[in-house]
């Protein structure tokens, strides 16, 4: 006969319970997170006026009726444009309306992409670009001199009048022009204190310089001028036959 070996009572299963913990709050959460202002709530009434009604219908028109949806970025674009440059949770609102889509799928839009400002902006949107072909070539003495002319503010804020927004962005894609800025659609690059002053200082005075490079350049060729396409380049279909023509 054997021993009979004691039971083994099978070992006790705990629940693992995790401590709760939040994030610091930071100023970013406003990019994420709507909370109802006095200028920014849904009661705010926002729809399109005729001029850009026409545009939406006409940027609609590009797509199948199945897949209108993918308008949402024009159209956003277009509302922001109308509404002094920031969109707004209206904004959102009527555009999800007009293209038959959930709200949060254009909330999901315009958080996600930079170029929809969430809060409202200065008169002249003064983009700093400060990534590292720019920062070699002095963005940041370009950045300090924007904050300094729009009143000694700081990036994201807007001057006491009004006039200017500064924020400091990333490569806006004219490296070679560097350091440059950005102020509503057009660039103003090959920038020194000194122009960027002359710059500001015009749309203050409600002039609009002539955007392109400052520094006597045409374009983009070096410092030496230009150097190459110094002829006019040939056109499609000049080695071709006729037929393909």
């Amino acid at each position: 006969m054997f021993a009979r070996l004691p039971r083994r009572l099978p070992t006790p299963v705990f629940s693992v319970r995790r401590p709760l913990s939040s994030s610091i709050p930071r100023k970013s959460d406003a990019l994420f997170v709507h909370r109802d202002t006095p200028y920014n709530n849904p009661k705010i009434a926002f729809e399109f006026n005729a001029e850009s009604m026409k545009r939406a219908q006409e940027i609609i028109s590009r797509y199948p009726p199945q897949y209108k949806k993918a308008a949402v970025i024009p159209l956003l674009d277009l509302g922001q444009r109308q509404n002094k440059g920031w969109t707004s949770i209206s904004v959102m609102n009527y555009v999800a309306k007009l293209l038959e889509m959930p709200p949060m799928r254009v909330y999901e839009v315009a958080t996600f992409y930079t170029m929809f400002n969430r809060e409202p902006i200065g008169q002249h949107f003064v983009q700093v670009c400060t990534t590292t072909p720019c920062m070699l070539r002095g963005s940041k003495e370009i950045l300090n001199t924007c904050l300094k002319h729009a009143g000694g503010i700081q990036p994201g804020e807007t001057s006491e009048d009004g006039k200017f927004t500064v924020i400091e962005v990333e490569c806006q894609g004219a490296c070679s022009n560097a350091p440059m800025i950005v102020v509503g659609d057009d660039y103003y690059e090959d920038l020194t204190p000194a122009t960027t002053n002359k710059i500001l200082a015009a749309f203050s005075q409600g002039q609009k310089p002539k955007p392109g490079p400052q520094g006597g350049r045409h374009t983009s060729e070096n410092s030496a001028g230009l150097t190459n396409l110094t002829t006019k380049p040939y056109g499609p279909g000049e080695f071709c036959t006729p037929d393909f023509q």
